[in-house]
């Protein structure tokens, strides 16, 4: 109550004619991130509740925590600290000041642009924020963290007229930025994982001797390097867990994801262009974590319920595809996804013109 009535005291200071009304775009972005906001419907059919766009993006937070927490602590193991808290410490501390940098960066940018625009503050933040020092190596430098949230929030957001209208992911925008324009410092051997170490990850290890240091179960729970939040499979389920519960992640999208990716994986299993289980790509690399948190982008993804399934299918297909017909480029979650972001509305449109045929159709055959 005591903080409720201090938003109140000082809000007519930032509302239009107040000496501060110029930040009122911020102040409603802090107060309504605080409170469900009062807003009444004055006329038309509505059904409002206190699930909007912030609780929906808290929930993909929390979703996030176990595969972040996981994260740190896998890098304190890997730089050979000893006992859980002593690795978790050490992983924080290394992972701290990305994600500092991915969200002052990220929020100032659209701060900015809300108060130019004089429009509410976009809430996709809160998750982008999150996201991309997730996909990133933890030794990754601050400022190309800082370059890459930049140019996705800008270029990826921004242009196309802020939250809900951009057309690719933009944490992955910035993934695909840092990759192109800093290659070194994102893949390859030389690539930072833990004090002193570096190494090829298990997915790079597959690419090129179609064989890993690292048995299914060490994947599975998340006892390689990697990206801060991509190595733990179960640590990324146990957050989709959350978002299937929810409702806040379609459950089509995610299954017929890692659906497509087995079947690829199957399909070259099959005539010998690889030499490992298909379930690997399941679990290495981004696969996971893209399937659960990347391709179920509500805005970036397909919206008919058939889309999905076929959106979904494609990721996982096309990621197998790019990880084994091009070893150069191990990673292929992330183009596939960016990929299947673009055709999300041709595939949208042709699953509706088909309803609508068929309906016609329908109509015709009753008549």
């Amino acid at each position: 109550m005591g903080l409720r009535k201090f938003v109140d005291k000082i809000k007519p200071t930032f509302s239009e004619g107040g000496k501060l009304g110029f930040l009122h775009s911020t102040f409603e972005g802090f107060e309504t991130f605080l409170y469900v906001p009062n807003t009444v419907t004055k006329k038309g059919a509505h059904i409002r509740d206190c699930n909007d766009i912030k609780r929906v993006m808290i929930v993909v937070v929390l979703a996030l925590v176990p595969a972040m927490l996981f994260g740190m602590y896998n890098v304190g193991r890997l730089a050979g600290e000893d006992g859980v808290l002593n690795a978790f410490w050490y992983g924080f501390l290394e992972a701290l000041p990305n994600i500092v940098v991915s969200y002052v960066v990220g929020l100032s940018i659209e701060f900015a642009f809300a108060q130019k625009r004089k429009h509410e503050i976009n809430e996709g933040f809160l998750v982008t924020g999150l996201l991309i020092p997730l996909v990133m190596p933890i030794g990754v430098p601050c400022w190309i963290v800082a370059l890459s949230t930049a140019f996705a929030v800008i270029i990826g957001k921004e242009v196309f007229g802020g939250t809900g209208m951009n057309v690719f992911n933009p944490a992955l925008l910035a993934r695909a930025f840092a990759f192109f324009a800093y290659t070194p410092q994102m893949s390859g051997e030389a690539v930072w994982y833990a004090d002193g170490k570096t190494g090829a990850t298990a997915l790079e290890q597959l690419a090129t001797t179609n064989q890993m240091e690292w048995s299914a179960m060490d994947a599975f729970w998340g006892f390689i390097p990697g990206s801060l939040g991509e190595t733990s499979t179960a640590a990324i389920l146990l957050g989709g867990l959350l978002l299937l519960f929810t409702g806040v992640a379609s459950w089509r999208i995610m299954l017929s994801v890692f659906l497509g990716g087995l079947a690829f994986g199957y399909l070259f299993d099959a005539v010998g262009m690889t030499d490992y289980p298909a379930y690997y790509h399941l679990l290495v690399g981004g696969f996971a974590f893209g399937a659960v948190f990347m391709a179920t982008d509500p805005v970036t993804s397909a919206q008919t319920n058939c889309g999905k399934w076929i959106y979904g299918f494609m990721v996982g297909a096309l990621a197998v595809l790019i990880r084994v017909v091009n070893p150069a480029y191990p990673e292929g979650m992330m183009l596939s996804i960016l990929f299947m972001n673009a055709l999300a509305p041709l595939i949208d449109y042709f699953v509706v013109e088909r309803n609508i045929a068929r309906r016609k159709k329908l109509i015709k055959n009753v008549k």
